[in-house]
């Protein structure tokens, strides 16, 4: 808003028609380094005024300014002119020098203060848009502080024994997407629902991205601990996928003393391990999912570790 200003624009016109006598020579020094078109330049300077006269260069100036002035480059535009005039010394091509260094002063003066309203309109958008980013993220900590308990308490109400075993595996499905799609409002990653692909002949319980990787989801919530072939189901999948693909294989119950081993001898570390006390501890959020995930992933580079429990977090 600031160069739109009657006197901005007044002392933009007086640089296009004082500094440089030649018209084509101040189009090269003042208009060319701005961005004006220089056929549009060429246009305005075949056209007479209403005396029938040629544009003289206030005139062209007018024409100039009226033309960019809803530009989404227009104070790039005039600025440019102001901080031109504001380095020029080339007195000797203007018609009138005195005039010309009296409009190179002015220039300045302007620009000094242009470059400090500038700052100052930066630094109120900057903090406008830090008080919207702490707005957002405040929101998406209450819906975290909302979600996670409700879902604990679902993980709670299906641990019992006596719970039906096909049952709990749906609900674990349920539980688990709903974490994540709650980590997807706060924007750290980004959920798939469960699907099936490959002509329906494959089940996907669930996935999501994080950090430019996908991840897919087996779960598991049987009677007995999770061995070596349901890992290789997952391992499939992942195989399957397209390279940036890991898995991550939760078993509520664990898995049996040899998976861990198992997967330490594949040379293609591509699955995560997830136990069900590692989903308890992000539902109460002793530890932060994405950290949590951030982690077992750091030790599988680093270590080839494909286990990194949360008790090892808190």
């Amino acid at each position: 808003m600031m160069y739109q200003s009657a006197d901005t624009k007044k002392l933009v016109i007086e640089i296009i028609a004082t500094l440089v006598n030649i018209k084509g020579t101040m189009y090269e020094l003042i208009l060319k380094p701005a961005g004006i078109n220089k056929n549009y330049f060429q246009s305005l300077t075949k056209q007479k005024n209403d005396a029938g006269k040629w544009l003289t260069k206030r005139e062209i100036a007018s024409k100039i300014i009226s033309e960019i002035e809803t530009h989404p480059s227009y104070e790039k535009i005039m600025h440019s002119i102001i901080k031109t005039a504001s380095e020029f010394n080339q007195f000797h091509i203007a018609k009138d020098e005195y005039e010309a260094r009296a409009t190179v002063q002015k220039a300045r003066e302007v620009l000094g203060v242009l470059e400090i309203l500038e700052k100052e309109e930066t630094r109120k958008r900057e903090q406008a848009k830090e008080k919207t980013e702490l707005e957002r993220a405040s929101q998406k900590e209450q819906e975290l502080a909302k979600q996670l308990p409700l879902l604990l308490l679902a993980f709670d109400s299906i641990s019992g024994k006596s719970a039906n075993p096909q049952l709990r595996g749906v609900m674990l499905e349920d539980i688990v997407n709903r974490l994540f799609n709650t980590y997807d409002l706060t924007e750290q990653l980004t959920v798939v629902q469960a699907f099936r692909r490959n002509d329906s002949g494959e089940q996907i319980d669930g996935a999501f991205k994080l950090d430019g990787w996908h991840y897919i989801v087996e779960m598991k919530w049987t009677t007995q601990v999770s061995g070596i072939r349901d890992l290789d189901s997952l391992s499939g999948k992942v195989l399957r996928s397209g390279k940036q693909t890991m898995g991550v294989f939760l078993s509520v119950n664990g898995w049996s003393s040899h998976v861990v081993d198992l997967i330490k001898q594949n040379p293609d570390k591509s699955i995560l391990l997830m136990s069900g006390y590692d989903l308890r501890i992000a539902l109460t959020r002793q530890v932060d999912l994405i950290k949590m995930l951030h982690k077992k992933l750091s030790k599988l580079n680093l270590e080839s570790e494909p286990f990194f429990g949360a008790e090892s977090m808190i």
